[in-house]
């Protein structure tokens, strides 16, 4: 794919500020960072081929849009029908590790990863459908209309899915406890 220097300018302005959301999406769809980093370079090279059509005011969903799709090919193509989730530990880890500033206390720190842990498996657990729009809201901040754009459902349905995906967290959290 030969692409010309305005192509790539226009990449950089469209896609490029909002590859960490891409990512972020493609990780909790796929549940594999590395899985991820493959939905989302694919992703990239279907924003590219599709750059003239991208909507200059919200290229966010619309960026989102692609990677969501992306995703459910790569898991039909790559995954058996029933998809099975793993947890990513590495990345929990390097995150937990990022989030402590100076010297941490050893109970505190044992407190906050198994939060995080817990909070991860519940998303982890969530349906696609729900899921994907808690990702995008409470994880990506997206707006309800950009999530319907994204997802091409009407508003009221993701504020439903919302609902219920916070529902289920909800639940599966105090669960745990």
């Amino acid at each position: 794919m030969v692409t010309s220097e305005a192509a790539r300018r226009r990449f950089a302005e469209t896609v490029a500020p909002h590859l960490d959301d891409a990512y972020g999406l493609a990780r909790w769809l796929t549940g594999s960072a590395t899985d991820a980093e493959d939905v989302v370079q694919e992703a990239c090279i279907r924003a590219l081929s599709a750059l003239d059509g991208a909507p200059s005011e919200r290229p966010r969903p619309w960026l989102l849009a692609i990677v969501r799709n992306t995703a459910f090919t790569w898991l039909a193509k790559n995954r058996p029908a029933s998809v099975t989730l793993t947890d990513d530990w590495p990345a929990l880890e390097a995150a937990a590790a990022k989030a402590s500033s100076g010297p941490p206390d050893p109970e505190q720190a044992l407190i906050a990863a198994a939060d995080e842990a817990s909070l991860e498996a519940a998303i982890g657990s969530l349906p696609h459908a729900f899921r994907e729009v808690v990702v995008m809201r409470d994880i990506n901040g997206l707006s309800y209309r950009e999530i319907a754009a994204a997802i091409g459902a009407p508003v009221g349905t993701v504020m439903s899915r919302l609902a219920r995906g916070r529902a289920h967290l909800v639940q599966s959290l105090g669960a745990r406890r």
